[in-house]
């Protein structure tokens, strides 16, 4: 049976999600993080029709914490929709607001791309920011 989602990283600290291209860039910020001594649960949604709610919802009911990530603009991107289900499933358990370090919300020429995707280092300061909430 196909899995809708992989838990690549077990953590205790906080959770991340992605998926695609940004898993790489989520598991070098787990890395960073870990040098922090962070402990970071990276979860890879590997569908989002239907997307595995209830993996997720598991995994910050044990971190109390939750940080999305995703290469589309922050307004209008599914990081909305994982971030409203995961609130309304475990707002009692969640310690920090539901984080998302998402694309800008601004047209950008492609020569600017590395300014306006997610990164190891705005994914990490969104970590300590979370875990500092």
């Amino acid at each position: 049976m196909y899995k809708l989602s992989q838990v690549i990283r077990q953590g205790s600290d906080i959770t991340l999600v992605g998926w695609g291209a940004q898993i790489s860039v989520l598991e070098q910020a787990c890395d960073a993080a870990a040098k922090d001594g962070i402990s970071c649960e990276l979860i890879d949604l590997r569908t989002l029709i239907p997307w595995d709610k209830d993996t997720v919802e598991a995994s910050v009911k044990k971190t109390g914490r939750l940080l999305v990530s995703h290469e589309a603009p922050v307004t209008g991107g599914f990081g909305a929709e994982i971030s409203s289900s995961i609130a309304e499933r475990c707002f009692l358990r969640l310690e920090a607001p539901v984080a998302r370090v998402c694309g800008l919300d601004t047209p950008f020429p492609l020569v600017y791309e590395p300014f306006y995707m997610p990164t190891k280092n705005k994914i990490l300061d969104a970590i300590k920011e979370t875990l500092s909430y």
